[in-house]
């Protein structure tokens, strides 16, 4: 089941256009999808987990053969690669309806889940489910980090259908071989496809040309190498330093195509530490740069988050450059950060100015888009390093910013010196790390698109689960889905932040998150917990603690002390909050109908995530903290029972 919504996760995202900035969409329909399985099993005995791989092949060929985009333009909110101006349905309507469509496959997968609960006991049921789970997230990973194909996932998904799903009849039969197929054929024929990469990020599509390679990834274009390394945009960088002396040492963040690199070395520089998120686009800029600035031998490449690098690094380097770092894509679970929002951050920016040598310069550059936004950086340099930066404007929105920890140490022509202007946004921090929201808000088109998702969420609950008087008894566990959705984002995001947004840190955190629950119900199924009052009061303690504690303020630390803190931090929390989950989930009369609350709340968990565009994360703690108290009150007849 986690396999198939981690496969749909990242196949759709790199196949309708922008859909990776709205990732967290499939995992909303994800949960709901699965909640209404286990409704539709409680109250029908009629099985529609046989149609699954039909819902799962139709969604793929439609997507396969109709191009479709999610519209992803104006507003306070920038998009990369909405100069495209493409064509498509409203965003506030293709949002609800890919929701919707994963939905109802994964509604199929759930029913089959969920009849199969009710022939264990229901802790038993869930620890299966959770060990699923947990090698669903592992394989997948796998897959990720070699870059297997679609085709690869689509084998591992037919025998898996094949295997659960082996027909009696033949018009079963069919139900089941026509599709897989089909599914079979698509995604073979799209793993076919010459000068395709399938990284832990992206489906990259690329070019070849004299002057190298040209990547587009999820459609959109990302970089393009060249052998000119004569380009205003980049020797602005050096022309900006009052010094003549080639640099020493230096620090590319986002090296990615190994332009920058090259002109580095171009312009003298001694050393180069190149550092890339990606190790396929890595490796691709390597295979096909016209002047092989990585294979010099002047340069060391690093592949890490930028961020993270820094953090870790005991160095100064003479001059830092920020080179296009725009991923195009969001941290996998976090709603609304995307995998470059903590190298824009005003601590960011003082990491910067601590890892440079006395007379050192930091210097950044990019398409902009939006004039604010270059204010914004620039607002977030001065407060930083204490002086204004060097603005040099370009061709259209195209900005390089270049500031030094001695105001000397950068050479600004007349009129270049960045001067604040009166409606310049505030720079942003580690705890709403949103540089390309102008304000603190939730954008409109993301008010209409979730007002439909609930909207369409409450009727299909009420259409398949019946009337809701079955679901009121398990209103704590609905509460305890919505506050553990917010738990799990804040800890994808503090691990984010302590040790990189790559794909490795992620499938580490859902795998700790997932293990953390299943040890819960291990104990639990072992020890009855006589008073939940207790385990719910140590659950506050746990969460104002987290709340106390600001995530940057673990940076400073070594790599295990920073490691430790931030597991007990993050984790304690999961942990009794399911101990408490499978206290009362044991004893519950209707698993189906208790489990299935469980995962809507859990969805509704997920939409509540888009209030920390005005919150910030740090604050979802007290909002999961009112949730788990909505759910202590809602349960008290039980507690009292237990009691």
């Amino acid at each position: 089941m986690l396999f198939v919504e981690l496969a749909l996760i990242r196949w759709l995202g790199g196949n309708v256009l922008y859909l990776a900035y709205f990732s967290n969409i499939v995992l909303l329909g994800s949960f709901l999808g699965i909640g209404l399985g286990f409704l539709w099993a409680k109250r029908s005995e009629v099985q529609i987990y046989k149609f699954a791989p039909l819902a799962l092949a139709a969604l793929v060929v439609f997507v396969h053969n109709v191009p479709v985009t999610v519209v992803s333009t104006g507003g306070d909110l920038i998009f990369f690669g909405a100069e495209l101006k493409p064509s498509g349905p409203p965003r506030e309507l293709a949002l609800p309806a890919v929701f919707l469509a994963v939905a109802f496959i994964l509604a199929c997968i759930g029913n089959g889940i969920a009849h199969t609960f009710r022939q264990l006991k229901n802790l038993d049921a869930y620890q299966f489910d959770l060990i699923g789970s947990l090698i669903g997230i592992v394989g997948f990973a796998v897959l990720s980090f070699v870059g297997a194909p679609p085709i690869v996932w689509g084998i591992i998904v037919t025998v898996v259908f094949v295997w659960t799903l082996w027909p009696r009849q033949i018009a079963d039969g069919a139900l089941l071989a026509i599709p897989l197929l089909i599914l079979l054929a698509t995604w073979g024929v799209e793993s076919r496809e010459e000068n395709v990469l399938w990284t832990p990020y992206y489906k990259a599509n690329y070019l070849l040309g004299d002057s190298g390679a040209g990547v587009l990834v999820n459609g959109v274009p990302h970089w393009f190498q060249t052998s000119d390394e004569d380009w205003p945009l980049y020797l602005t960088l050096y022309e900006r330093r009052a010094s003549s002396d080639p640099v020493e040492d230096l620090l590319v963040i986002g090296s990615g195509s190994g332009n920058d690199v090259a002109v580095a070395l171009a312009n003298g520089a001694q050393h180069v530490d190149a550092v890339e998120i990606d190790h396929r686009l890595l490796d691709l800029a390597k295979k096909y740069h016209p002047n092989d600035p990585y294979g010099n031998s002047r340069v060391d490449t690093h592949v890490d988050d930028g961020r993270a690098y820094l953090e870790r690094a005991d160095k100064s380097w003479d001059q830092i450059v920020l080179a296009l770092p725009d991923s195009l894509t969001l941290v996998q679970g976090a709603s609304s950060i995307r995998l470059e929002s903590y190298l824009f951050t005003v601590e960011a920016a003082e990491a910067y100015r601590e890892h440079l040598t006395d007379d050192g310069v930091f210097a950044m550059y990019n398409l902009y888009r939006e004039s604010w936004l270059v204010d914004r950086y620039a607002q977030t340099l001065t407060d930083a390093f204490g002086h204004e930066p060097c603005m040099t404007k370009l061709e259209g929105t195209v900005a390089v910013l270049v500031v030094g920890v001695d105001p000397s140490a950068v050479d600004c022509p007349p009129g270049e010196q960045w001067v604040a202007s009166v409606d310049a946004p505030e720079p942003v921090s580690d705890n709403r790390p949103f540089p390309y929201l102008k304000t603190p808000s939730i954008p409109t088109f993301y008010v209409v698109a979730l007002g439909l998702i609930l909207l369409a969420s409450v009727v299909l609950v009420r259409l398949v689960g019946g009337p809701m008087g079955a679901m009121r008894s398990y209103a704590d566990l609905f509460f305890m889905g919505v506050a553990f959705m917010l738990l799990e984002t804040k800890n994808i995001v503090q691990f984010a932040l302590l040790f990189g947004t790559t794909w490795f840190v992620n499938a580490l955190v859902f795998s700790g998150v997932i293990a953390s629950v299943l040890l819960a119900v291990v104990v639990s199924k072992r020890v009855r917990v006589k008073n939940l009052n207790l385990m719910y009061g140590l659950l506050a303690i746990s969460i104002v603690i987290g709340w106390l504690i600001p995530q940057n303020s673990l940076l400073p630390l070594g790599f295990w002390p920073r490691l430790l803190a931030a597991c007990a931090i993050a984790f304690a929390p999961i942990f009794i909050a399911n101990v408490i989950f499978s206290q009362r989930f044991r004893d519950a009369g209707d698993s189906m109908t208790g489990f299935a609350a469980n995962l809507i709340g859990a969805m509704v968990g997920g939409v509540l995530e888009y209030t920390a565009l005005v919150l910030g994360y740090r604050n979802l703690l007290i909002v999961a903290l009112l949730l788990y108290t909505a759910a202590f009150l809602s349960g008290r007849r039980t507690l009292a029972a237990s009691t």
